[in-house]
């Protein structure tokens, strides 16, 4: 097997696990801040046992750290826009994340811009502009949204750079104890800005204690995994942009669980197509031309 089939097969399976993160966000019902919270203690906790703490240089673990703390803050926010709208709302804002990424990569790593990235990242922008057609009653949690991919897609792209030549379990170790850290700064300022109609829980009940350690075993340390080791053999725009398919996984579920197709009309179907088009055309593409791990 090749290194290019065997990330996207790593790339897949990290995004098929990603499909049950909105809908763990819909289950758990504490509010935004405190799952960020807690995901990331409960993941730290588990990769503590497993790989104790490894060895890195002082400047890597600040790099580290602060790609953590981008992944903590996108938590935030996406949780966020979860909670002010619903779940395929929140996980259709998440398809951004291929259009902020073909903006933002080239300014970071000092390329030229892909006119093609740009092209396939705009398929998705008039997917999602036929999606939040729908709806007006949302604007929040889409604004919400929104900002949260553009952060997210920010950590995908730095996340691929301070991880070279460090193990898998490394980096999620420190990225998750550091980003918890700096959430744990930044959860007051955000309650100021932002107050959520839901109190803080110190400690969780049972049925959320339960599905937040099944959240950050299978949707964080299982699927981080699987995301990094394919960021090693793929670029980050095709990470990001195959990440778009994540929607796809979680509305199916939330249509068959809680009912939310009720509320979908033909523009939101034109959209899903849209950013699955997007996705596929990306992929071959990316195949055809082996410029996957630039």
């Amino acid at each position: 097997m090749t290194e290019t089939r065997k990330g996207f097969i790593q790339l897949h399976l990290s995004v098929m696990l990603a499909g049950f993160t909105g809908l763990f966000g819909r289950l758990i019902t504490l509010n935004e801040v405190d799952i960020v919270w807690y995901r990331m203690l409960f993941t730290s906790a588990i990769l503590l046992v497993f790989t104790g703490i490894p060895r890195v240089g002082w400047r890597k673990f600040v790099q580290l750290c602060g790609c953590g703390a981008l992944l903590g803050i996108h938590w935030i926010l996406f949780y966020g826009s979860i909670k002010a709208s619903n779940v395929s709302i929140g996980v259709i804002c998440f398809s951004l994340i291929g259009f902020f990424t073909a903006v933002f990569e080239p300014m970071i790593n000092r390329r030229r811009v892909s006119w093609v990235e740009l092209l396939f990242s705009l398929i998705t922008v008039a997917g999602v502009l036929c999606i939040f057609s729908f709806d007006a009653r949302y604007r929040y949690g889409i604004a919400i949204g929104v900002v949260s991919s553009a952060v997210c897609a920010l950590y995908a792209i730095c996340n691929k750079r301070v991880s070279v030549g460090v193990r898998s379990r490394t980096v999620l170790m420190y990225q998750m104890s550091g980003g918890l850290m700096v959430v744990s700064a930044v959860i007051p300022v955000y309650l100021l800005f932002f107050p959520s109609e839901q109190p803080v829980v110190v400690v969780p009940d049972g049925s959320n204690l339960w599905l937040m350690l099944c959240h950050s075993l299978f949707c964080t340390v299982a699927m981080y995994l699987l995301q990094i080791q394919a960021l090693k053999r793929l670029s980050a725009f095709t990470v990001n942009l195959t990440y778009n398919l994540e929607p796809c996984y979680t509305i199916a579920l939330a249509f068959l669980l809680f009912g939310e197709g009720r509320e979908i009309n033909f523009s939101f179907y034109l959209g899903i197509a849209l950013i699955v088009v997007s996705v596929l055309l990306q992929t071959v593409r990316a195949i055809g031309s082996k410029k996957i791990g630039r």
